[in-house]
């Protein structure tokens, strides 16, 4: 009976690892991050997400039909707490190249903000500074981040929220000072499956409350609300993810987009048969009353 289990779960790993490589190998397709020759600098935590990224882009860069380089690099924060030995040991094991930043942004951080107030953004904002200094440093054409398809889609709807803005988290970015790009290889992979990978690789994960801030209120309700309206309505989290990769700013309201102050009236072309069809929405898109009630219950963001 085992033996019968452990064929089961091995059976089991090898179709998540199989849609892994495949939900990766698109996007980095699909958006070109990754051309040959080039020095990919992959960026860990110690976190699930950029543990899986890392092992993906390893086992894909054994079959790629291109030769590029990775190069693991981890940032140590001098977090009060924080494990040096981990990260370290386990990439001399696996046997990547690997180099591990120390910056002590941890008592800036602390230094500029209030007691009791979340430390994400600054903390993210001098990781983010330092992390393309050394990509410079090292000669690295491109920064990959372990950010996956549910990162982008709560991002999407904390702009929306909090920002007031219709804007998520690009697969492929070039940075503001147009020195470096960033690729996110697991945009198209969900968090339920790198969780899972992570749990059954029994990668040595480390916790990512050592720094004792806050956690991230406003990305927490917005996470808790696309589950729930996920567990009620499966599928909708996918199709969100859809709609950020089919915009169509004739539909929208951004001036700088679309220009709807010149439209004009076209009576060369063809009529349609029947306006109202043309403007009717598909039935296979109209919610039902129960999913708007059910949405707009969840939906208790302050």
């Amino acid at each position: 009976m085992t033996s019968l289990n452990q064929r089961k779960d091995r059976l089991e790993f090898n179709k998540l690892q199989k849609r892994l490589r495949r939900q990766t190998g698109s996007a980095i397709v699909d958006y070109n991050m990754i051309e040959d020759g080039d020095k990919v600098m992959v960026c860990l935590s110690g976190g699930k997400d950029s543990y899986t990224m890392l092992d993906i882009l390893l086992s894909l860069q054994q079959t790629a039909p291109i030769r590029f380089e990775l190069v693991a690099v981890n940032m140590d924060q001098k977090q009060p707490g924080f494990p040096e030995h981990v990260l370290p040991n386990y990439l001399a094991q696996l046997g990547v190249p690997f180099h591990i930043i120390e910056r002590d942004t941890y008592s800036i951080v602390k230094e500029v903000v209030p007691e009791g107030k979340t430390t994400c953004g600054l903390c993210s904002r001098l990781r983010r500074g330092t992390l393309y200094g050394f990509a410079d440093e090292i000669g690295a054409t491109k920064i990959a981040l372990g950010h996956h398809r549910d990162d982008i889609i709560e991002t999407l709807f904390l702009n929306m929220f909090y920002g007031g803005k219709l804007k998520a988290m690009p697969p492929k970015l070039l940075s503001d000072d147009k020195r470096n790009i960033v690729i996110r290889p697991l945009a198209y992979c969900a968090e339920e499956d790198i969780a899972e990978f992570a749990r059954l690789k029994g990668f040595p994960i480390i916790p990512c409350n050592l720094c004792g801030s806050q956690e991230n209120l406003q990305r927490q309700a917005v996470k808790e609300m696309l589950h729930a309206w996920e567990r009620q309505f499966p599928g909708r989290t996918e199709t969100i993810f859809t709609a950020i990769r089919n915009v169509q700013p004739s539909q929208l309201g951004d001036l700088e987009l679309f220009d709807f102050v010149n439209l004009a009236i076209d009576k060369t072309a063809t009529a349609v048969e029947d306006a109202s069809d043309a403007c009717a929405v598909p039935n296979w898109h109209r919610p039902a009353q129960e999913e708007v009630v059910q949405y707009v219950d969840v939906l208790d963001i302050h």
